[in-house]
Protein backbone atom coordinates (compact mmCIF):
# COMPACT_ATOMS: atom_id res chain seq x y z
CA UNK A 1 0.00 0.00 0.00
CA UNK A 2 2.81 2.47 0.73
CA UNK A 3 3.93 2.39 -2.97
CA UNK A 4 0.60 3.71 -3.78
CA UNK A 5 2.05 7.43 -2.51
CA UNK A 6 4.82 7.49 -4.88
CA UNK A 7 4.52 10.72 -6.69
CA UNK A 8 3.84 10.61 -10.61
CA UNK A 9 6.56 12.74 -12.08
CA UNK A 10 4.45 13.18 -14.78
CA UNK A 11 2.62 15.59 -12.43
CA UNK A 12 5.89 17.61 -12.01
CA UNK A 13 6.00 18.24 -15.84
CA UNK A 14 2.51 19.03 -15.91
CA UNK A 15 2.81 21.57 -12.60
CA UNK A 16 6.55 23.44 -14.66
CA UNK A 17 4.35 23.22 -18.15
CA UNK A 18 1.72 25.81 -16.05
CA UNK A 19 4.60 27.65 -13.97
CA UNK A 20 6.37 28.66 -17.55
CA UNK A 21 3.75 29.40 -19.61
CA UNK A 22 3.83 32.63 -20.85
CA UNK A 23 0.25 33.64 -20.56
CA UNK A 24 0.39 32.79 -17.23
CA UNK A 25 -0.97 35.65 -15.40
CA UNK A 26 0.08 34.62 -12.07
CA UNK A 27 3.70 34.57 -12.44
CA UNK A 28 3.21 37.51 -15.13
CA UNK A 29 2.29 39.50 -12.36
CA UNK A 30 4.86 38.71 -9.88
CA UNK A 31 7.24 39.20 -12.52
CA UNK A 32 6.21 43.04 -13.78
CA UNK A 33 6.63 43.58 -9.39
CA UNK A 34 10.25 42.38 -9.75
CA UNK A 35 10.93 44.20 -12.81
CA UNK A 36 10.12 47.56 -11.57
CA UNK A 37 13.22 47.14 -8.81
CA UNK A 38 15.31 45.60 -11.40
CA UNK A 39 17.02 42.29 -12.13
CA UNK A 40 17.50 39.85 -9.67
CA UNK A 41 21.17 40.51 -9.56
CA UNK A 42 20.46 44.01 -8.98
CA UNK A 43 18.07 44.41 -6.67
CA UNK A 44 20.43 41.56 -4.70
CA UNK A 45 23.52 44.16 -5.16
CA UNK A 46 21.42 46.84 -4.27
CA UNK A 47 20.48 45.01 -0.61
CA UNK A 48 23.93 44.08 -0.12
CA UNK A 49 25.08 47.47 -0.49
CA UNK A 50 22.09 49.33 1.67
CA UNK A 51 22.67 47.03 4.74
CA UNK A 52 26.82 47.66 4.65
CA UNK A 53 27.14 49.20 8.32
CA UNK A 54 29.35 51.96 6.81
CA UNK A 55 26.40 53.15 5.07
CA UNK A 56 23.54 52.48 7.78
CA UNK A 57 25.99 54.64 9.76
CA UNK A 58 26.23 57.04 7.13
CA UNK A 59 22.40 57.37 6.85
CA UNK A 60 22.13 58.05 10.52
CA UNK A 61 24.68 60.94 11.09
CA UNK A 62 22.82 62.49 7.49
CA UNK A 63 19.23 62.48 9.73
CA UNK A 64 21.00 63.61 12.41
CA UNK A 65 19.88 60.53 14.53
CA UNK A 66 19.77 60.18 18.40
CA UNK A 67 20.42 56.73 17.93
CA UNK A 68 24.03 57.14 16.40
CA UNK A 69 25.66 57.93 19.38
CA UNK A 70 24.13 54.61 21.24
CA UNK A 71 25.34 52.78 18.62
CA UNK A 72 28.57 53.84 18.85
CA UNK A 73 28.49 53.37 22.92
CA UNK A 74 27.90 49.49 21.87
CA UNK A 75 30.42 48.90 19.53
CA UNK A 76 32.68 51.08 22.38
CA UNK A 77 31.24 48.41 24.99
CA UNK A 78 31.50 45.27 22.23
CA UNK A 79 35.37 46.26 21.92
CA UNK A 80 36.90 46.52 25.29
CA UNK A 81 35.03 43.46 26.10
CA UNK A 82 32.21 45.08 28.44
CA UNK A 83 29.75 41.92 28.14
CA UNK A 84 30.44 38.85 29.91
CA UNK A 85 32.09 35.66 27.82
CA UNK A 86 30.47 32.69 27.69
CA UNK A 87 33.39 30.27 29.34
CA UNK A 88 32.98 33.14 32.27
CA UNK A 89 29.42 33.32 32.26
CA UNK A 90 29.53 29.21 32.53
CA UNK A 91 31.92 29.32 35.11
CA UNK A 92 29.44 31.67 36.77
CA UNK A 93 26.73 29.42 36.75
CA UNK A 94 28.37 26.34 37.58
CA UNK A 95 31.52 27.02 39.26
CA UNK A 96 34.31 24.91 38.91
CA UNK A 97 32.62 22.21 37.55
CA UNK A 98 32.34 23.98 34.33
CA UNK A 99 35.96 23.72 33.24
CA UNK A 100 35.53 19.83 33.38
CA UNK A 101 32.54 20.23 31.08
CA UNK A 102 31.68 19.20 27.40
CA UNK A 103 28.96 21.58 25.92
CA UNK A 104 27.26 19.95 22.25
CA UNK A 105 27.60 23.19 20.49
CA UNK A 106 26.25 21.05 17.28
CA UNK A 107 22.84 20.96 19.31
CA UNK A 108 22.94 24.50 20.56
CA UNK A 109 19.78 26.48 21.48
CA UNK A 110 19.73 29.64 19.91
CA UNK A 111 17.87 32.02 22.61
CA UNK A 112 15.43 34.56 21.12
CA UNK A 113 13.73 37.21 22.15
CA UNK A 114 10.03 39.00 20.61
CA UNK A 115 9.30 41.11 20.11
CA UNK A 116 11.96 44.21 20.13
CA UNK A 117 9.51 47.17 18.95
CA UNK A 118 11.95 50.17 19.51
CA UNK A 119 15.49 50.69 19.09
CA UNK A 120 16.44 52.39 23.01
CA UNK A 121 15.08 49.31 24.28
CA UNK A 122 17.85 47.45 22.94
CA UNK A 123 20.25 50.25 24.42
CA UNK A 124 18.53 49.41 27.94
CA UNK A 125 18.61 45.95 27.53
CA UNK A 126 22.57 45.85 26.70
CA UNK A 127 22.97 48.26 29.45
CA UNK A 128 21.46 46.28 31.92
CA UNK A 129 23.36 42.44 30.54
CA UNK A 130 26.86 44.61 30.77
CA UNK A 131 25.76 45.63 34.87
CA UNK A 132 24.36 41.95 35.89
CA UNK A 133 26.35 40.42 33.58
CA UNK A 134 23.40 38.36 31.41
CA UNK A 135 23.16 37.13 28.36
CA UNK A 136 21.90 38.86 25.49
CA UNK A 137 19.90 36.75 22.55
CA UNK A 138 21.12 35.88 19.61
CA UNK A 139 17.82 36.55 17.60
CA UNK A 140 15.28 39.06 17.48
CA UNK A 141 11.74 39.37 16.01
CA UNK A 142 9.92 42.28 15.05
CA UNK A 143 6.66 43.52 14.74
CA UNK A 144 6.11 47.28 14.58
CA UNK A 145 4.84 48.99 11.49
CA UNK A 146 7.35 49.36 8.77
CA UNK A 147 6.62 52.84 8.19
CA UNK A 148 6.65 54.01 11.90
CA UNK A 149 9.97 52.95 12.00
CA UNK A 150 10.85 54.26 9.15
CA UNK A 151 10.46 57.53 10.24
CA UNK A 152 11.24 57.31 13.56
CA UNK A 153 14.99 59.03 13.89
CA UNK A 154 16.00 56.29 11.78
CA UNK A 155 15.02 53.13 14.05
CA UNK A 156 15.11 51.13 11.25
CA UNK A 157 18.52 51.63 10.40
CA UNK A 158 19.52 51.52 14.09
CA UNK A 159 18.08 48.24 14.61
CA UNK A 160 19.67 46.85 11.09
CA UNK A 161 23.20 48.10 12.33
CA UNK A 162 22.80 46.76 15.72
CA UNK A 163 21.92 43.76 15.05
CA UNK A 164 25.79 43.50 12.60
CA UNK A 165 27.34 45.08 15.31
CA UNK A 166 25.99 43.13 18.41
CA UNK A 167 26.07 39.33 15.72
CA UNK A 168 22.09 38.44 15.87
CA UNK A 169 20.01 37.21 13.39
CA UNK A 170 16.48 39.16 13.50
CA UNK A 171 13.29 39.10 11.25
CA UNK A 172 11.18 42.31 10.37
CA UNK A 173 7.24 42.07 10.11
CA UNK A 174 5.98 43.82 6.64
CA UNK A 175 3.19 46.56 7.22
CA UNK A 176 1.13 44.32 4.02
CA UNK A 177 -0.91 41.83 6.62
CA UNK A 178 -4.74 41.42 7.69
CA UNK A 179 -4.37 44.21 10.31
CA UNK A 180 -3.61 46.78 7.17
CA UNK A 181 -7.18 46.98 6.19
CA UNK A 182 -6.47 44.52 3.53
CA UNK A 183 -9.77 42.45 5.30
CA UNK A 184 -13.36 44.59 5.56
CA UNK A 185 -14.46 42.26 7.62
CA UNK A 186 -11.94 42.41 10.53
CA UNK A 187 -12.98 45.16 12.84
CA UNK A 188 -9.17 45.46 14.28
CA UNK A 189 -6.75 43.18 15.87
CA UNK A 190 -8.53 41.96 18.75
CA UNK A 191 -10.63 39.98 15.84
CA UNK A 192 -7.69 38.77 14.18
CA UNK A 193 -5.11 37.59 16.97
CA UNK A 194 -4.80 33.94 16.20
CA UNK A 195 -6.25 33.68 12.81
CA UNK A 196 -3.89 34.92 10.90
CA UNK A 197 -3.62 31.79 7.91
CA UNK A 198 -6.59 32.67 6.56
CA UNK A 199 -6.98 35.95 6.63
CA UNK A 200 -4.16 37.78 5.73
CA UNK A 201 -3.13 38.73 2.02
CA UNK A 202 -6.60 38.33 0.45
CA UNK A 203 -7.15 38.86 -3.63
CA UNK A 204 -4.09 41.59 -4.73
CA UNK A 205 -2.22 41.97 -1.37
CA UNK A 206 -0.13 38.97 -1.63
CA UNK A 207 1.61 40.67 -4.56
CA UNK A 208 2.07 44.32 -2.35
CA UNK A 209 3.78 41.76 0.32
CA UNK A 210 6.28 40.93 -2.74
CA UNK A 211 6.61 44.90 -3.54
CA UNK A 212 6.56 46.20 0.14
CA UNK A 213 9.12 43.32 0.85
CA UNK A 214 11.47 44.63 -2.11
CA UNK A 215 11.23 47.96 -1.34
CA UNK A 216 12.49 47.28 2.42
CA UNK A 217 15.26 45.13 0.97
CA UNK A 218 16.51 47.24 -1.68
CA UNK A 219 16.40 50.54 0.44
CA UNK A 220 17.64 48.86 4.01
CA UNK A 221 18.75 45.34 3.23
CA UNK A 222 16.93 43.73 5.15
CA UNK A 223 17.83 40.10 5.46
CA UNK A 224 14.85 38.91 6.87
CA UNK A 225 10.89 39.20 6.88
CA UNK A 226 8.13 37.23 8.82
CA UNK A 227 5.89 35.68 6.23
CA UNK A 228 2.46 33.57 7.79
CA UNK A 229 -0.30 33.76 4.93
CA UNK A 230 0.51 30.27 2.68
CA UNK A 231 0.25 32.89 -0.88
CA UNK A 232 3.00 35.34 0.48
CA UNK A 233 4.86 31.71 1.36
CA UNK A 234 4.20 29.98 -2.09
CA UNK A 235 5.76 33.70 -3.85
CA UNK A 236 8.86 33.56 -1.09
CA UNK A 237 10.07 30.46 -2.38
CA UNK A 238 9.36 31.43 -6.18
CA UNK A 239 11.26 34.92 -5.69
CA UNK A 240 14.01 32.77 -4.53
CA UNK A 241 14.33 30.33 -6.78
CA UNK A 242 14.00 33.59 -9.28
CA UNK A 243 17.70 34.59 -7.97
CA UNK A 244 16.20 37.33 -5.27
CA UNK A 245 18.09 36.67 -1.90
CA UNK A 246 15.20 36.41 0.28
CA UNK A 247 14.65 34.77 3.43
CA UNK A 248 12.10 34.44 5.63
CA UNK A 249 10.85 32.66 8.82
CA UNK A 250 7.06 31.41 9.02
CA UNK A 251 5.30 32.83 11.63
CA UNK A 252 3.23 30.72 14.70
CA UNK A 253 0.19 32.72 13.04
CA UNK A 254 0.79 30.46 10.07
CA UNK A 255 -0.70 27.35 12.46
CA UNK A 256 1.37 24.81 11.88
CA UNK A 257 0.55 22.43 14.68
CA UNK A 258 1.16 18.77 13.55
CA UNK A 259 4.10 17.02 11.63
CA UNK A 260 1.86 16.71 8.35
CA UNK A 261 1.36 20.56 8.07
CA UNK A 262 5.18 21.08 8.51
CA UNK A 263 5.86 18.09 6.15
CA UNK A 264 3.60 20.14 3.45
CA UNK A 265 5.41 23.16 3.63
CA UNK A 266 9.01 21.65 3.83
CA UNK A 267 7.50 19.65 0.90
CA UNK A 268 7.51 22.86 -0.67
CA UNK A 269 10.68 24.64 0.71
CA UNK A 270 12.45 21.32 -1.47
CA UNK A 271 10.13 21.89 -4.58
CA UNK A 272 11.68 24.97 -5.05
CA UNK A 273 14.84 25.10 -3.62
CA UNK A 274 18.07 26.29 -5.81
CA UNK A 275 20.36 23.59 -6.91
CA UNK A 276 22.69 23.75 -4.36
CA UNK A 277 19.84 22.74 -2.35
CA UNK A 278 19.28 26.08 -0.58
CA UNK A 279 16.37 27.31 0.52
CA UNK A 280 14.80 31.11 1.76
CA UNK A 281 13.24 29.36 4.51
CA UNK A 282 15.58 30.05 7.45
CA UNK A 283 13.22 29.37 10.29
CA UNK A 284 9.21 28.17 11.45
CA UNK A 285 7.32 29.08 14.12
CA UNK A 286 5.77 25.92 15.35
CA UNK A 287 1.73 26.43 17.41
CA UNK A 288 1.71 26.90 20.90
CA UNK A 289 -0.15 23.61 21.17
CA UNK A 290 3.08 21.28 19.75
CA UNK A 291 4.20 18.55 22.11
CA UNK A 292 7.63 17.46 22.21
CA UNK A 293 6.75 14.22 19.81
CA UNK A 294 5.75 16.63 17.38
CA UNK A 295 8.76 18.47 17.50
CA UNK A 296 10.25 15.49 17.53
CA UNK A 297 8.65 14.27 14.54
CA UNK A 298 9.49 17.50 12.38
CA UNK A 299 12.86 16.93 13.17
CA UNK A 300 13.02 14.13 11.52
CA UNK A 301 11.07 15.30 8.04
CA UNK A 302 13.56 18.28 8.18
CA UNK A 303 16.12 15.40 8.50
CA UNK A 304 15.43 13.65 5.87
CA UNK A 305 14.65 16.34 3.61
CA UNK A 306 17.88 17.50 3.62
CA UNK A 307 17.36 20.70 5.61
CA UNK A 308 18.34 20.66 9.02
CA UNK A 309 20.92 23.00 9.23
CA UNK A 310 18.90 25.13 6.86
CA UNK A 311 15.90 25.53 8.79
CA UNK A 312 15.53 26.07 12.42
CA UNK A 313 12.45 25.17 14.53
CA UNK A 314 11.50 28.13 16.99
CA UNK A 315 9.19 26.96 19.55
CA UNK A 316 8.13 29.59 22.49
CA UNK A 317 9.02 29.12 25.62
CA UNK A 318 6.64 32.18 26.90
CA UNK A 319 3.88 33.56 25.85
CA UNK A 320 2.58 37.52 26.66
CA UNK A 321 0.71 37.48 29.44
CA UNK A 322 -2.74 38.40 27.75
CA UNK A 323 -4.59 38.14 24.36
CA UNK A 324 -2.96 34.98 23.25
CA UNK A 325 -2.79 32.07 25.02
CA UNK A 326 -4.27 30.66 28.03
CA UNK A 327 -1.67 31.24 31.23
CA UNK A 328 0.63 30.35 33.11
CA UNK A 329 2.08 29.18 29.93
CA UNK A 330 5.93 27.90 30.25
CA UNK A 331 8.07 24.91 27.69
CA UNK A 332 11.24 25.40 29.36
CA UNK A 333 11.51 22.33 31.07
CA UNK A 334 10.19 20.73 27.85
CA UNK A 335 13.14 22.50 26.42
CA UNK A 336 15.58 20.86 28.25
CA UNK A 337 14.47 18.12 28.00
CA UNK A 338 14.06 18.55 23.62
CA UNK A 339 17.58 19.92 23.32
CA UNK A 340 19.23 16.79 24.37
CA UNK A 341 18.17 14.86 20.97
CA UNK A 342 16.81 18.00 18.51
CA UNK A 343 19.53 20.69 16.91
CA UNK A 344 18.69 23.99 15.52
CA UNK A 345 15.78 24.63 17.58
CA UNK A 346 15.42 28.05 19.21
CA UNK A 347 13.68 29.03 22.62
CA UNK A 348 11.37 32.34 21.60
CA UNK A 349 10.66 34.35 24.62
CA UNK A 350 7.46 36.35 24.11
CA UNK A 351 6.85 36.79 27.26
CA UNK A 352 8.35 37.35 30.75
CA UNK A 353 7.69 33.96 33.24
CA UNK A 354 4.51 33.78 34.51
CA UNK A 355 5.17 34.28 37.84
CA UNK A 356 6.60 37.76 36.82
CA UNK A 357 4.14 38.78 34.68
CA UNK A 358 1.59 38.46 37.30
CA UNK A 359 3.21 40.74 39.40
CA UNK A 360 3.24 44.21 36.73
CA UNK A 361 0.68 46.56 36.93
CA UNK A 362 0.72 46.42 32.91
CA UNK A 363 1.41 42.86 31.97
CA UNK A 364 2.84 41.93 28.63
CA UNK A 365 -0.31 41.95 25.70
CA UNK A 366 -0.08 40.85 22.28
CA UNK A 367 -2.28 43.21 21.04
CA UNK A 368 0.53 46.04 22.03
CA UNK A 369 1.94 44.91 19.13
CA UNK A 370 -0.65 46.58 17.14
CA UNK A 371 -0.61 49.86 18.66
CA UNK A 372 1.17 52.87 17.36
CA UNK A 373 4.18 54.86 18.95
CA UNK A 374 1.93 57.94 19.16
CA UNK A 375 -0.71 56.04 21.15
CA UNK A 376 1.28 54.24 23.43
CA UNK A 377 3.08 57.51 24.25
CA UNK A 378 0.01 59.46 24.66
CA UNK A 379 -1.46 56.60 27.23
CA UNK A 380 1.63 56.89 29.24
CA UNK A 381 2.60 52.86 28.29
CA UNK A 382 6.16 53.30 26.62
CA UNK A 383 7.77 52.42 30.68
CA UNK A 384 5.74 49.67 30.76
CA UNK A 385 6.09 47.82 27.63
CA UNK A 386 10.32 48.69 28.11
CA UNK A 387 9.30 46.68 31.28
CA UNK A 388 7.49 43.97 29.67
CA UNK A 389 10.37 43.91 27.61
CA UNK A 390 13.15 43.21 29.80
CA UNK A 391 10.79 40.77 31.46
CA UNK A 392 11.47 39.07 28.49
CA UNK A 393 14.94 39.36 28.39
CA UNK A 394 15.13 38.13 32.04
CA UNK A 395 12.89 35.21 30.37
CA UNK A 396 15.65 34.83 27.87
CA UNK A 397 18.55 34.43 31.34
CA UNK A 398 16.48 31.72 33.25
CA UNK A 399 16.51 29.54 30.07
CA UNK A 400 20.31 30.27 29.47
CA UNK A 401 20.91 29.46 32.99
CA UNK A 402 18.74 26.62 32.97
CA UNK A 403 20.38 24.91 30.36
CA UNK A 404 23.70 25.82 31.41
CA UNK A 405 22.66 23.89 34.44
CA UNK A 406 22.03 20.82 32.30
CA UNK A 407 25.31 21.05 30.20
CA UNK A 408 24.13 22.44 26.97
CA UNK A 409 24.84 24.82 24.98
CA UNK A 410 23.04 27.44 23.71
CA UNK A 411 23.31 30.87 20.79
CA UNK A 412 23.86 34.20 22.25
CA UNK A 413 24.67 37.69 20.38
CA UNK A 414 27.60 36.34 18.96
CA UNK A 415 30.15 39.36 18.74
CA UNK A 416 28.78 40.30 22.01
CA UNK A 417 29.91 36.92 23.80
CA UNK A 418 33.03 35.64 22.91
CA UNK A 419 34.14 32.05 23.79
Amino acid sequence: MRDRLRLDASVLEELNRFLLDPDNPLINDLLGVIAKYGTPEEINARAREARQLPNLLARLRNLDSPYLKDLEWLMAERDKGAFISISRYRRQVLGERADGMSFDEARAVTLEISALQYFPWLIAEARQAIDRQEIMPGRYIRVRRMKEQEADQGDLLAVAAAMQIIGATYVETLDTKGTDGSNVHLGGPETITGYFAGIGQPNEHALQWVDEFLYYYTQYGIPQVLNFNFGTILLAFMLYRLGVDISFKVSVYAGHDNPYFFLWTLMMARLFARADGSTPLAGLNLSNSVDNRTLELCSLVRRRLGLEDRVRLEHHITETHKSIVRQPYNRRDELLDLATRVPNISAKHEGGDPEVEVTREHPSDILDYFRSKEEILAAGDMAHLERNYLDKHEAVNRTARALTERGLAFVAARNLHRR
